[in-house]
């Protein structure tokens, strides 16, 4: 291997492995993220490598990211993650004044626990007919038309699903600063194995179950954001690795169980069950947020089609090309809260929707586009059983408060990899809207 660290004028680029321990074979899809230590002040993130089908890694960063009076070569640490899991990290053993003469970086992880890993399919099931993709010539590329399909239920159909593909790899991206440039544009995977794509063995899509995620107030708590499908309709073309197929969606925003030892929190749901209201407490009670096709507000069917979103770029750490079996895509423009008309529920939905908004980057402000790349793992054989659990498993355990049950997703960051954190004058802004709504309301 060449060396393990080349400087050229004031770019630095660090090259490394990373291996199972278990068989010393690099590992793919893995994401390096590499930092500076610093002595007296926070540590410098300096950039994140993805390993290829070797495990090899490489970063490149500039001096300007580390260098200071006191500080003129970096000191290097390496945390490795497997989506959001981490595996590693090497804080603890850092590479202090980093040369040209740097030793080679090989890293070691243990894979035992990591979840992900262990939900990938390689190869597709048997048992694939095929022949729904191709019996309307409308259903085709390059402009499949479904509009002869019914829309499906979720959960109407389960007894017709023969086949399904899991998303492992949900990859969202949408702009922090609607109608800015790409560079406020964040990337992050939801977690893992929540959505997934259901048919039966001709390739007739009866079900698509959509992601989970959590954000966190500092002065409510935890609060999860659900992407409810309401509607979808298509195929599902195994020999080809395609897709087509049609959705409609709705957000909906509820509090997480630790949110409700908020002392905010149980004097407004008291108030709003004294009252008669309805609380977001729950999903049954959440806030739902409309959406529609971008650009089209009175369409709110959109279409899920394959390949990957060509909108914007997309950064490395946001492709799984060499783990994933296919790809495909799809975008959904916010819309407005729906209404209840009830004043008081109405103002309060939209507060908690601005400070949802304010802890995730404006993910579901209105007008706002929300995009993601869905990676799947090869087709498996459906468990009607376990299909129908799924979702109630999912509602119960992506609590923000307790993670994911097979892996975690990722933060947000933008394309060069910097964490995304929301603006601490919002943060600050967040307490005296709170209260002013108490104040007119309660």
């Amino acid at each position: 291997m060449s060396n393990a660290i080349t400087i050229s004028g004031s770019t630095y680029t660090v090259i490394g492995t990373v291996k199972n321990k278990d068989n010393s074979q690099g590992i793919d899809d893995l994401h390096v993220l590499v930092y500076d230590k610093d002595k007296f002040l926070k540590d410098d993130f300096l950039g994140i490598g993805v390993t290829d089908v070797n495990g090899v890694f490489s970063v490149t960063f500039d001096a300007s990211q580390f260098s200071s009076i006191v500080d003129r070569s970096p000191d290097l640490y390496f945390i490795v993650k497997d989506a959001g899991t981490e595996l590693l990290s090497t804080k603890d053993n850092v590479i202090e004044n980093a040369t040209e003469s740097t030793p080679p970086i090989n890293l070691v992880v243990d894979l035992t626990d990591d979840k992900l890993r262990k939900l990938i399919n390689e190869v597709p099931a048997p048992g694939w007919v095929g022949g729904f993709a191709q019996s309307n010539p409308a259903f085709a590329y390059p402009t499949p038309d479904l509009s002869s399909l019914n829309m499906e239920k979720n959960r109407t159909n389960i007894p017709k699903l023969q086949r399904q593909q899991k998303v492992l790899w949900p990859e969202f991206s949408w702009l922090t600063e609607p109608d800015a440039e790409d560079k406020k544009r964040c990337y992050q995977m939801f977690a893992p194995d929540i959505s997934r794509l259901g048919y039966n063995d001709e390739g007739k899509v009866y079900s698509i179950i959509c992601p989970q995620q959590g954000a966190a107030s500092p002065h409510l708590g935890s609060m999860n954001v659900e992407v409810t499908v309401t509607g979808n309709r298509g195929w599902v073309d195994e020999t080809t690795k395609e897709i087509a197929a049609d959705m409609k969606v709705e957000g909906r925003i509820w509090f997480s169980p630790s949110a409700h030892d908020h002392v905010l929190v149980q004097q407004l749901a008291e108030h709003f069950k004294k009252h008669n209201l309805p609380f977001p407490s729950d999903k049954a009670n959440a806030i739902v947020v409309s959406t529609h096709n971008p650009g089209t507000p009175e369409q709110e069917i959109f279409p899920l089609t394959k390949g990957s979103s060509t909108d914007f770029p997309i950064p490395d750490f946001a492709k799984h090309e060499d783990i994933s079996w296919s790809l495909g895509h799809l975008g959904v423009q916010i819309g407005p809260i729906v209404k209840t008309n009830v004043k008081i529920v109405d103002d309060f939905n939209q507060l908690i929707l601005d400070v949802f908004n304010t802890a995730a980057g404006n993910m579901l402000k209105n007008g706002n586009i929300l995009t993601w790349n869905v990676w799947f793992t090869a087709p498996e054989e459906v468990n009607r059983l376990e299909w129908a659990t799924h979702t109630e498993k999912w509602r119960r355990s992506i609590d923000a408060d307790h993670g994911s049950p097979d892996g975690e997703g990722t933060v947000a960051r933008y394309f060069d990899g910097t964490p995304f954190s929301p603006l601490k004058e919002l943060f600050i802004d967040e307490l005296p809207r709170i209260i002013a709504f108490i104040k007119e309301h309660l």
